[in-house]
């Protein structure tokens, strides 16, 4: 059987004999030893970085992405690809001045190879991961029963011993053999923290493979606002559609750009969006007793099994209302900013890009159901950066566009009060009539129909 970090009972070899040289009864320390080398040279990579005593080593994470997108291909952009996303983009722009209040940010545009989207976007990804990071590392802790500092105590190591062990040492754990397991135990903690690097690293080299620019999944990840694609991801993106690349390019330049505009002019937006990531976040809990019993079956030969186990959805969101809160006010805020660029882009390819219909579709299937790589990650971090109610925001925005123009709109942007609550989003008219005197429009008879896939509630 199995006990604490994939240790076998004596009489536990595997294939019904006793343990080593057919001694039934007798624990194996050479087994321990062994295993304290195998956990060692797992923590070595990462142990003398100078971020190895955090929560998240980031050195490690970033080595691991570097690695993983290394073998997995990613070649630099050619000059040819930088110039047809500079095309795009100053294209995009163009398109867009006519039917938005904020201008082009003036950044030219960036085409970028995954790793340098890794590379861009790596300090926002620390400000997400920290309180998650922080929580996990408690709960190892906690899950080392016996272990303070550099002391042990023998009798909470042998209550968190299986039975059958503890029936094994009637007298209680030998000083010897507690003595040797306390080191082990204490580097547990470690172990938990150059896993979830890893595994961090290897969720975000597979995002990178997804993501088409700076901004595809909704929130700001750069502290400027330059639009940014990538290229190969942007190819791929578009393989199989049957459209003119060069319209599957103008279609996703329209979005980053509309995007930048977004965070580029509104100065509370940026830091309301990492705001509400921080505050759901912190609500993101780890059970201990599963991960106590998780660990418990842990072999410390295999560097995959913890990996394994904290992107199996071991994290998840705490069921209280502060939580349920603090998600509704992300999900809310995620949605508006994606409904609005969804009514900014649909006036501006309006009559211009006849495959624009299909597009859209494709754009907001793909919200909807998220990407394999996407999921990973929502399982490794406990939640989903998607925007769920991204239709109805894009209602209500195209319904105050059409009662008094494209400023009253944009102009929802100017105070954090002025923007929809999640009740506001399934009632836009009852939004409308209760600000219709503050925004000073006029209601259409008739609000326009929301385009787009049933799906993507």
């Amino acid at each position: 059987m199995s006990v604490p970090f994939g240790f076998g009972l004596p009489d536990d070899t595997g294939d019904g004999r006793d343990g080593p040289g057919g001694q039934g009864g007798a624990f194996d320390l050479g087994s321990l030893g062994a295993a304290l080398q195998q956990l060692g040279a797992m923590m070595q990579a990462g142990a003398n970085a100078p971020d190895a005593g955090g929560p998240v080593n980031w050195s490690m994470v970033s080595d691991v992405a570097r690695k993983t997108l290394a073998q997995a291909g990613d070649p630099s952009v050619s000059d040819a690809q930088r110039r047809a996303v500079d095309d795009a983009v100053r294209l995009a722009d163009v398109w867009l001045d006519p039917v938005v209040s904020f201008p082009a940010t003036g950044l030219p545009a960036a085409a970028w190879s995954r790793s340098e989207w890794f590379e861009a976007t790596g300090g926002a990804w620390q400000t997400i991961v920290r309180p998650i990071a922080q929580h996990m590392q408690e709960v190892v802790g906690q899950s080392v029963a016996g272990v303070s500092g550099t002391e042990i105590d023998p009798a909470a190591l042998a209550e968190q011993l299986p039975e059958e062990l503890r029936a094994m040492l009637p007298g209680g754990v030998p000083p010897e053999l507690a003595q040797m397991m306390g080191p082990m135990l204490q580097m547990m903690q470690q172990l938990g923290v150059v896993a979830f690097s890893a595994q961090l690293g290897q969720g975000l080299a597979a995002l990178a493979g997804e993501v088409v620019s700076s901004s595809d999944i909704g929130i700001p990840l750069t502290d400027n606002a330059q639009p940014a694609l990538l290229p190969r991801n942007v190819e791929e993106y578009g393989a199989g559609l049957g459209l003119p690349a060069d319209d599957v390019r103008l279609y996703l330049a329209l979005r980053e750009s509309a995007h930048q505009r977004l965070f580029a002019h509104v100065p509370w937006l940026r830091g309301r969006v990492h705001g509400a990531i921080e505050e759901y976040a912190r609500g993101v809990r780890v059970d201990p007793d599963r991960m106590r019993d998780a660990m418990s079956g842990i072999d410390v030969s295999n560097p995959q099994a913890l990996q394994e186990l904290m992107a199996n959805g071991l994290l998840q969101p705490e069921d209280t209302p502060e939580q349920r809160a603090a998600l509704a006010r992300l999900e809310t805020l995620l949605a508006l900013v994606e409904g609005w660029v969804d009514d900014v882009v649909d006036q501006a390819v309006d009559g211009r890009l006849p495959s624009a219909a299909s597009l859209r579709e494709t754009t907001r299937r793909r919200r909807a159901a998220g990407g394999p790589a996407e999921k990973t990650f929502a399982n490794l971090v406990g939640m989903e950066l998607r925007p769920r109610l991204a239709r109805e925001a894009a209602t209500l925005f195209a319904v105050v566009r059409a009662g008094r123009g494209a400023q009253a709109r944009d102009a929802l942007w100017g105070h954090p009060d002025l923007l929809p609550g999640p009740d506001d989003l399934a009632d836009p008219l009852g939004f409308v009539e209760d600000s219709a005197t503050e925004l000073q429009f006029d209601l259409p008879d008739t609000p326009p129909a929301a385009e787009g896939d049933p799906t993507d509630q």
